[in-house]
């Protein structure tokens, strides 16, 4: 009778302290190690696209498996750290033509709601501000996985991807009419904390 209730107990004990089981996690995004990243695509004339990313952000997302109302995300990137491996033009989108990155020197997501779509995919409804502006944005976003890493940490991963217009910022360049839309793709490993 003792065996079988100290195996209970460790069952229990095993249960309580598994990573799987935790209602509520908080997690800061692993972009020290290049384990995150905020990638973006514009057309170019309807020919080809510029790809891009912004290389400076940071963040940190609560997770609650029990209750997803109390979940969220929280994103800040230096719309100065654009990358599109071309000088001239990177200079170009840090300009007031685009980005202004003196007069706005900011941008984040906030999310405001999270609503599952499947066992392992939602839509993180949020604010976004870039250019001075924030309007709401949806984030349709999948689960990619979690578990221990090398280094004794418990990591999950992420992927997200969105679509806005230009104009709906305030970023009115002449681009052409294939030019408007800019589409983000975010991947992001997140450490538990």
């Amino acid at each position: 009778m003792k065996k079988i209730i100290l195996t209970v107990l460790i069952l229990l004990a095993t249960v309580v302290v598994s990573p799987t089981f935790l209602a509520a996690e908080d997690f800061v995004i692993d972009t020290k190690k290049a384990h995150a990243f905020i990638h973006f695509r514009v057309s170019h004339l309807g020919f080809s696209w510029v790809l891009g990313r912004f290389n400076r952000f940071e963040g940190t997302f609560h997770l609650d498996e029990k209750d997803t109302a109390r979940s969220s995300v929280e994103v800040t990137i230096d719309p100065a750290s654009v990358d599109t491996n071309h000088a001239e033009r990177d200079k170009h989108l840090r300009s007031d033509d685009f980005l202004d990155v003196r007069k706005f020197p900011e941008a984040s997501f906030i999310s405001t709601s999270i609503e599952l779509t499947g066992k392992e995919s939602a839509i993180i409804h949020g604010k976004f501000t870039l250019h001075g502006v924030t309007r709401d944005l949806d984030l349709v976003a999948s689960h990619l996985g979690s578990g221990d890493d090398p280094w004794g940490a418990f990591r999950r991963g992420f992927q997200a991807t969105a679509k806005f217009a230009l104009a709906d910022y305030g970023i009115n360049y002449n681009l052409g009419p294939h030019s408007k839309d800019v589409e983000i793709f975010v991947s992001i490993e997140g450490v538990r904390q």
